[in-house]
């Protein structure tokens, strides 16, 4: 093992006993403090809080911080683009668009009650991204053209955010329900959730550290990936479903969560240089990390109301990246 296999290993050890730490920080942050936890052996209502609530919703924030890691790295490695994040290909504005649709046409009316409890907005949310996803495929004609696909996402992502935008102002009873997912909240998130949210992580994970070597060969250059004889065309259609995957389940759990899956993978390569199937790894935990840090955070800064945590990640993340920019702009005047 050499020297960067040692790093990348500390540095997978180091971020999931940090998460375990943060997980049971979780179970004593909210209204009533740590005296849930303490009482909870006791008191039924107090184990109801920390069991029903409390670890759900901070597990739950792990793994939608993780599967926004994983669709990250994946989508800077299939487009060899550092900034790329999660939502390039359509799917924050699809799964939006799937919840304006679903609150305008069920969410007002008798059977919309029924309609709601059945499929809710973490369906529509995740049949509005995979949508998306699948008109950004139409548009690019396949995954072939890299660019094309960039260019396609961008444009499904802002007509898809502007028949929301007219959605929600014809409709404006709407807005306060459509204003809780776009900043993002993991108050919602059970046990249910969590089960959902980590078989489906561990499929990605699985097929994205499979599909590795095809990342690894891209960044290398088309031309010398395509030396190497791997299947491109197919590989990089699974890399897209990953992402989509990834990205779409993420997003309805949790809403929209800024700068998470563009962070995580910033971070692991700003520590080690490894392959890409260690970065897939090492991001999905950098992301839950980052995600469960900032849920707790959210709950615990003005308690005992709480912040939307996308409001809180966008802040964070943006600054992170303003000062990454400010630290290499100020090495090239060195230079």
């Amino acid at each position: 093992m050499n020297r960067e296999q040692r790093r990348a290993l500390a540095l997978g050890a180091a971020l999931l006993v940090l998460g375990a730490l943060v997980l049971l920080l979780g179970a004593g942050v909210g209204s009533t403090g740590f005296e849930s936890v303490f009482a909870a052996r006791r008191d039924p209502v107090a184990m109801q809080i920390v069991w029903e609530i409390r670890l759900p919703r901070t597990l739950g924030a792990w793994l939608a911080g993780a599967l926004l890691g994983l669709a990250g790295a994946v989508a800077q490695g299939l487009f060899r683009n550092p900034l790329a994040d999660p939502y390039l290909l359509g799917s924050a504005s699809g799964a939006s668009l799937g919840v304006a649709v679903g609150l305008w046409l069920f969410g007002a009316s008798p059977a919309g009650a029924q309609w709601m409890v059945r499929l809710g907005m973490t369906g529509a949310a995740f049949v509005g991204a995979v949508m998306a996803v699948m008109l950004t495929l139409v548009l690019a004609r396949g995954v072939q053209q890299t660019l094309r696909l960039l260019l396609a996402g961008v444009i499904v992502g802002v007509v898809l955010g502007a028949v929301k935008d007219l959605i929600a102002i014809g409709s404006t009873d709407i807005l306060q329900a459509m204003q809780g997912f776009m900043l993002g909240s993991t108050g919602l998130v059970g046990w249910s959730a969590c089960a959902v949210m980590g078989v489906l992580g561990a499929v990605c994970l699985l097929v994205g550290w499979a599909l590795a070597p095809v990342l690894d060969g891209l960044a290398l250059g088309e031309a010398t990936a395509e030396s190497l004889g791997l299947p491109l065309p197919a590989m990089r259609a699974a890399l897209v479903a990953v992402l989509a995957l990834a990205t779409g389940t993420a997003v309805a759990q949790t809403g929209l969560i800024a700068f998470v899956g563009l962070a995580a993978p910033h971070l692991v390569r700003s520590a080690v240089k490894t392959t890409h199937a260690r970065l897939l790894a090492l991001s999905a935990a950098m992301g839950g990390l980052l995600l469960m840090a900032a849920d707790l955070l959210a709950r615990w800064l003005i308690a005992p109301q709480e912040l939307p945590v996308g409001v809180l990640t966008a802040v964070l993340g943006g600054s992170y990246l303003l000062w990454l920019m400010h630290r290499r702009s100020a090495r090239g005047g060195v230079r």
